[in-house]
Formats: C-alpha cells, structure tokens, sequence
C-alpha cells in the first residue's frame, strides 16, 4: 500500500476516481462518507422539525421542543388575506386556537394543579358566509391534521349511514395515519344544526338522525378515548381497531340555523301585539342574530348537552353587496385572480371592469347563496370565453357587465 495516496479514516478505502478522499490537518473522509454523513445530519434535523424535541447537551437526554404559536392577531391577519369581514368570528376563532394549542404544546413546561380544558367554537351563520373557510385557512396555516364531516350523513350507531366514529377517522387518515399528530388536529362539523330536534319535547321514540347523532357526538366532543375503524365504515367485534384520544382535538361546528332569527325575536318581544309598536329596521333583524343565546339554540333543538360542549358561540353575518365586491377581488385566492392566472398561461391579459363585478356580486346577493354563488355565475359566464382561450394568445380580454348578462361578448384589444 502507498502511503503516500490518502486513506479514508471512517470506512479504510484509498483515494480513487470514483470516490476521492479529501485530507485534512489530523484526518481524512471520502466522498461516500462525506455524503452519508451529511444525510445524517439533515435527516436528524429534518426529524428534529418533526417530533418537536432537541437534545440537552448537559445530560444528552432529549427533551421535547416548545412549538411557535401564532398569537391571536397573527392569526386574525392570516384569516383577514382569505376571509372578507366576519371579524367577530375571526377574533373568537383565533382566540379558541390560539388557548388551545398553548394548552397541548405548552402545558407541559406551566404545571400546577390548574387543569386546562379546550374550548370548542360553534359558528352560525347562513350558507356562503365563510364558516368552513375560517376552518380551514386556520388548520393551513397551523400545519395540524384537519377533517371536514357533514352532520346531515351521520346516523345513530346501528342505522344505516356514516358512524360518528368516521368523522375521527378522516382526521387519522388527514394526519397520514399518525395518532399522535391527529390527537392534535382540528374537525369541522359542518350543517350541525340539520341534527336538531324537530321540536322541543323528547320523543319516546328513537329519533334515528337527530338527537341520537347529538348524544352521539358528546363523547368525542368532550374528550375520551375511543376506538375507531382504520379506513372508516361500520366497525365489526372482531375487526380491527385504533384507538385515539380526543381529548386535544379542537372541534369547530358550524350550521346555518334557519329560523333562529325568529326564534330570537320572540324572546325579545319581536312578536307583541298592539298599536306604536316600533317595526324592526332590515338592519336590525339582521343583527338579531348576534343577541343569540344558549336557550335560544336549546329551543332550537340542540340538546343542552351539546351546546354545553360548544364553550364559545359566536355569529357570521350574511354577505352584502359590497363584500361580495372585496371577495371577488382582494383575498389571496380570489376568483377573479386565478381566473387571470389560467388567461396568463395561454398569453391572455384578462381584466374585469367595475360594471361587471357589480353585476356577479348583485347576481350572487339575489341567489342567496352567499359566496358560493360567485363562482356558480362566473363559471356560466367564462364558459364561452374559456373555449376561445387560445385564440386570444397575446391579447387582452376585458370583461364588461354586457358579458355578464350574455348580451355581448368581451372587449378583445
């Protein structure tokens, strides 16, 4: 053996072409394990990001790492880039997350004998108004497993449709098959007021879609371990089962509620009878429901139990005409920009002029479909655009309230 020709002090192997030795003052690594090395080392720290711990250097014992939590006001900013108005709600919601999460991330390193309990959201607003946006642009940016379950498909166990049990199973399955991760994450309960009660007497008999689902939901609410099918459906006795921890999950439910403005009414006196009784204002009525109450959705036909579960109610109003402006605009995945965005990828300069977002916003308001109900009439409307696309290559495409009402086609300039 030359001594002259490095040696790799880590694996024996002599300087070659293929896998040359770089020598240093008192040693020397190859090429293979100068790479394996640097795999190490990023993979730990990859892990470190990860897991959340880091290692203490005075006892070489890992010790879990404290996570970054947005504070209420950045998260009420992240909220403010994708969701128009609704600031009550965007306040309530960044608050509930933000409490929440420093009770499973922070817990450990403040112990006492105060016990910290979650505080789950109810949002009632009408459809379109951006409930299940708040939940999850929140979940996005938070990087935690998120779930969305509508109420109307769950049923009682043993009836026909989905176990309340699936709705945890979609988080599992959101979190990659991580419990851990899940037993952190958030669920959206979607449409929880189409599970209320026809009415506010118990019925003697088993009410299958109802009440049934909302006693259902308590146990998961509220927190305990349960067992859930892996990959969803009906769980079978000698099947197998995982078994999750709900106690950190956060639940946000949301329901439009119809009708719960009438129901508020009455118990503020809306309903008298009588002569120079004051008429309630349009604006009023609409503010009505901001005044909610725990009664007011117990006479609804949410069991007391529910709501009890439910810690912060708070209200979406319904979308006028000028939000619906801002919403087609100014939020970061707004329509009208990532329309502009599929005209850039053929060459084509899209534009909308004031008439026409006027006229989808006026459309959409009439529609009584809240935000939804924008990009129903712009996909109508850009279909005819759409097909002629790449013909409009290096151009510019201006859309005018004509367009919108289909009685002319676009400016092409």
């Amino acid at each position: 053996m030359d001594k002259n020709i490095p040696i790799c002090d880590f694996c024996g192997v002599q300087d070659n072409e293929k896998n040359p030795v770089i020598s240093g003052d008192k040693s020397s690594i190859c090429k293979v394990c100068a790479k394996s090395a640097y795999d190490i080392i990023v993979g730990h720290q990859n892990d470190e990001s990860d897991t959340l711990v880091k290692m203490d250097k005075s006892n070489n014992v890992q010790v879990k790492k404290e996570q970054k939590i947005l504070t209420p006001k950045e998260l009420k900013a992240i909220l403010d880039e994708y969701v128009i108005g609704q600031d009550k709600a965007k306040k309530v919601l960044s608050v509930a997350v933000y409490n929440h999460y420093k009770r499973v991330f922070q817990s450990s390193a403040h112990k006492d004998d105060t016990e910290l309990t979650k505080a789950n959201v109810l949002l009632i607003g009408p459809t379109g108004s951006g409930k299940t946006l708040l939940a999850q642009t929140i979940a996005k940016y938070l990087d935690v497993p998120f779930a969305i379950a509508d109420a109307t498909s769950l049923t009682e166990a043993r009836y026909v449709g989905d176990d309340v049990e699936n709705i945890v199973t979609r988080l599992i399955q959101a979190a990659d098959g991580d419990v851990k991760k899940a037993e952190t994450g958030i669920i959206f309960i979607d449409e929880v007021d189409k599970v209320a009660r026809m009415s506010e007497n118990r019925s003697i008999t088993r009410d299958v879609s109802g009440e049934g689902v909302q006693k259902a939901l308590l146990k998961i609410i509220e927190g305990s371990s349960i067992n859930v099918p892996p990959k969803g459906g009906r769980k079978h006795p000698n099947g197998e089962a995982i078994s999750i921890d709900t106690t950190n999950i956060l639940f946000i439910c949301g329901g439009a509620f119809d009708g719960l403005k009438d129901i508020i009414s009455k118990r503020e006196g809306g309903n008298t009878l009588g002569f120079n009784q004051d008429k309630k204002t349009k604006k009023e009525q609409e503010g009505l429901i901001e005044s909610v109450e725990a009664d007011d959705i117990m006479k609804y036909g949410l069991i007391p139990e529910l709501i009890g579960r439910l810690h912060m109610i708070t209200t979406l109003q319904e979308i006028d005409e000028e939000a619906m402006i801002h919403i087609l605009t100014e939020p970061k995945n707004a329509l009208t920009k990532q329309y502009k965005k599929l005209f850039s990828m053929d060459n084509v300069n899209l534009k909308f002029d004031k008439a026409s977002l006027k006229e989808v916003a006026s459309k959409a308001v009439l529609r009584k479909t809240g935000a939804r109900g924008l990009r129903a009439i712009l996909e109508d409307v850009m279909l005819d655009v759409m097909y002629e696309l790449p013909e409009y290559s290096n151009k510019t495409v201006t859309i005018t309230k004509d367009v919108i009402n289909k009685t002319k086609k676009p400016k092409v300039a």
